[in-house]
């Protein structure tokens, strides 16, 4: 709080202020260094850690979350021996915090840990992915002595259908006295989220703000005129409402907005040109740069989308550099990219990648090598960059805010079909719009395109639905490190702690509620059709059975002629038997029979809910149960003479073996399947185990390493069909197939062949491939640890051979 808000309050408002600060005199101490005003959200959630409680935020992208985190750091390092890890969803995250971190408080207090990349490990903040933190729990690591604080930077991440797991086992096994800093993006069920924390961790605060640190402008690009989305004549207060000018633009299919010509409008029309209902792609930057609107992010959800759209706007005169700006630009590519080989340059498309750089305009995605990508953030941070073509993988977590966000579509590829985009992508998206500090007001762009709805895009525009759902499920490794800490038993009732079931729990709970609501109904109802004469229900049994048999006999190609005719006597029998029933007498039967019918239907909703009660109650143990069954068959556990399950030596094997094919690789190990492989071999056989190919090329292998690789390959595929018949018999996730589309590459590669000889018999860009073979020495260094004797040395030289070239530069380590 300024002093001049204090001077506005009242005496008894000063004195609780004053108290208040009392309390907390490290936030105190914190804010004297900040350059910038704390908002409410952030006070209340460092006041909650320094009065030693955990606490999630959930607050928009770029309202200052990481202010908690930072002062988490500061309680820590004010401590003679506390330690804080900070953690986060992805490597590049993790590069780029520990930066920011290592330029706050020097490298010596700085440490990180990515799998990958390990500097200074032991030091009092240490950055490192969710992953290394699950792995050092489970493994009871040293580095855990004096933990005081963890940062569960993007905690959203758990409904990761993939990974998310992850995040709960670490919120489920940190010691209790180690206080939790989770940071998420506005979900709609922060409250229910945190109540769970508050279940497994003890003392925890949820603090939620929806107000962005930047307010956002909305417009829909229609041919050159930017509309305002919302109606802005409305009285404060008001809930949003669509432009009137864009519904009736809407109406008139795009038609009837001005076009864009430029400040010179003679330079960009011809005479007799066609005006079109959507500007190019280099008009909108030259539109949104005489309007000072930039630096932009243009979202494009696909890679090839972004590099079109970067040459498209390169073959245009657009340049929005100034001299000195490409000077700097030049000085730092070439000093970020000095580590790279001459002979890779050119293969990356190095040169017309900086062509683009110095001109202002960049893409960012997936398929960059990190390097590439790192220099794009970096030039964007310092505003060099004027345009970057994103997909939507920019928006989680990179710290990339832009004037503008430019949506072309609103529809996205799921990798089935096209969708389109959710309110809380929406929000994810434009939450990069507005750079606090520096922009009054951010604007969001959404272009024009044939049959947008604008009452459907304010819809989006104006909800915030972003709902967490649980997407934990007990894994082998799991199974085994929580028998080895815990036994059964207890390991049955921290599962039972889950995020995932406790939301099940609360879904049984509704569905409890309804069920009784519907038995009180039931009862009604049967009262209702109760016949003085008889037993109705039985005499509508009957007659429903009827209906149902007419009906079959109804559709002439239902059944045989012998079932026909089985039916038919069935008919015949049951007619016979109700005019024999007491009730068929009744003068109000069909009154009763009404009754009955609603009761029926009823009944089988009911009993349908009570499946789903069955089902979800203890979900997650049940789970739990077959994979332990499972294990005691294949030997890695086993009971001992008072039939305790404990781990057998096997399963201490797996107890180190993390991954999606985690029992399989375990299973290959004790076959012996790999032995007499050498070092390309075995990364090959390990780009098997870890390549999940995209759904549109099936992952269909064009060859097949020579030597012993096929019969290597040949044993692994036997184990896992071995495997996955086990699983379909006990109900379990089925481990996923093998694709072998990548082990020719990964071979040549571990052999020492060009770079781009290998892209071209991978088919993959550069920054995919180096992303898979990054995965291929994660697993062989889980194989070189686990494994015994020569394969495990094996495993060593691959990683080695692996490690190389583009694969192995770093701009951190």
């Amino acid at each position: 709080m300024s002093t001049a808000d204090e001077v506005a309050l009242s005496p008894a408002e000063r004195y609780a202020a004053s108290r208040a600060r009392a309390r907390t005199p490290e936030l105190e101490r914190f804010r004297r260094h900040l350059t910038v005003e704390l908002d409410d959200f952030q006070v209340d959630a460092c006041r909650t850690l320094e009065e030693g409680r955990s606490v999630l935020v959930a607050a928009p992208t770029g309202a200052g979350k990481t202010i908690v985190a930072e002062f988490a750091v500061h309680l820590a390092l004010t401590d003679a021996r506390a330690k804080v890890f900070y953690t986060t969803p992805m490597k590049a995250l993790s590069n780029q915090k520990y930066a920011e971190l290592a330029a706050e408080h020097g490298s010596a207090q700085v440490g990180l840990l990515t799998g990958d990349t390990n500097i200074n490990s032991g030091a009092r903040v240490v950055v490192m992915t969710t992953e290394v933190l699950r792995n050092m729990l489970y493994a009871d690591s040293p580095l855990l002595t004096d933990l005081a604080y963890v940062v569960m930077d993007e905690v959203h991440y758990l409904a990761d259908r993939f990974r998310g797991a992850v995040w709960e086992e670490v919120i489920i096994h940190l010691p209790r006295g180690v206080r939790m800093v989770s940071l998420s993006a506005t979900v709609s069920n922060a409250e229910e989220f945190g109540d769970w924390l508050q279940a497994v961790r003890g003392d925890a605060d949820v603090i939620v703000s929806e107000q962005r640190p930047v307010p956002l402008e909305q417009h829909v690009l229609v041919r050159g005129k930017l509309v305002e989305l919302f109606d802005g004549a409305q009285s404060p207060g008001a809930p949003p409402r669509v432009n009137p000018e864009l519904a009736r633009l809407a109406i008139a299919g795009g038609r009837g907005a001005g076009t864009y010509r430029g400040p010179h409008p003679g330079r960009h029309q011809r005479r007799g040109e066609v005006v079109r209902d959507r500007i190019d792609r280099h008009e909108v930057v030259r539109l949104l740069g005489d309007r000072h609107l930039l630096p932009a992010i243009f979202f494009v959800f696909s890679r090839n989308g972004c590099d079109q759209a970067v040459q498209h706007v390169l073959r245009s005169d657009v340049r929005l550099t100034e001299r000195w700006e490409r000077d700097e630009i030049r000085h730092i590519v070439e000093e970020r990219c000095a580590g790279l080989r001459d002979e890779d340059l050119g293969v990356l498309g190095y040169f017309s990648w900086l062509e683009g750089l110095e001109r202002g305009v960049a893409a960012h995605h997936a398929g960059l090598i990190p390097t590439f990508k790192e220099v794009v953030e970096e030039l964007f941070q310092r505003k060099l960059l004027k345009v970057v073509f994103a997909t939507e993988t920019l928006a989680l977590g990179v710290n990339m805010p832009a004037r503008t966000v430019v949506l072309e579509k609103l529809e996205k590829f799921n990798g089935e079909a096209r969708v389109p985009i959710t309110p809380g992508e929406y929000t994810q998206l434009t939450g990069r719009a507005g750079r606090r500090g520096i922009d009054v007001e951010g604007h969001s762009v959404i272009q024009w395109v044939t049959g947008l709805d604008p009452q459907a895009v304010a819809s989006l525009a104006s909800r915030r639905s972003y709902p967490l759902h649980s997407s934990f499920r007990p894994t082998y490794n799991m199974a085994v490190n929580l028998i080895q800490q815990f036994g059964r038993e207890r390991t049955r009732e921290i599962l039972e702690s889950s995020f995932a079931q406790f939301q099940a729990d609360r879904a049984v709970v509704d569905l409890a509620r309804k069920i009784r609501e519907q038995e009180r109904s039931l009862e009604g109802y049967a009262e209702a059709m109760r016949c003085h004469l008889g037993d109705f229900a039985e005499y509508a049994g009957m007659r429903r059975e009827v209906n149902d048999l007419e009906r079959k006999q109804a559709r002439s190609s239902d059944g045989s002629r012998v079932e026909r005719d089985r039916r038919g006597r069935r008919i015949a029998q049951l007619r016979g038997r109700m005019k024999q029933h007491p009730c068929h007498a009744c003068n109000d039967r069909e009154a009763h029979a009404r009754w009955a019918e609603r009761w029926w239907r009823l009944k089988r909703e009911t009993d349908r809910l009570t499946g789903q009660v069955r089902g979800r109650t203890g979900a997650v143990a049940q789970v739990f149960d077959r994979i332990t069954e499972l294990l005691l068959d294949l030997g890695y556990l086993t009971r001992d003479q008072h039939g305790r399950i404990e781990v057998a030596a096997p399963g201490r094997q797996l107890r180190r073996i993390y991954g999606e094919r985690d029992l399989l690789v375990a299973e290959c190990l004790r076959s012996g399947a790999w032995e007499g492989v050498d070092a390309p071999t075995l990364a090959a056989i390990a780009s098997c185990l870890v390549f999940e190919p995209r759904r549109e090329d099936g992952g269909i292998a064009r060859g097949l390493p020579p030597g012993r690789f096929a019969r290597a390959f040949e044993a692994t595929e036997q184990r896992w069909a071995e495997l996955s018949t086990m699983e379909e018999d006990r109900r379990l996730p089925e481990t996923g197939p093998l694709s072998a589309a990548l082990a020719l590459a990964t071979f040549r590669w571990a052999q020492g062949d060009r770079l781009d000889q290998v892209l071209r018999e991978a088919d993959l860009a550069a920054g995919d491939f180096v992303r898979w073979m990054k995965q291929v020495i994660d697993l062989l260094d889980q194989l070189s640890i686990v494994a015994d004797g020569e394969l495990g040395r094996t495993a060593r030289t691959a990683i080695d051979e692996v490690r190389r070239g583009i694969v192995a530069y770093s701009s951190v380590a």
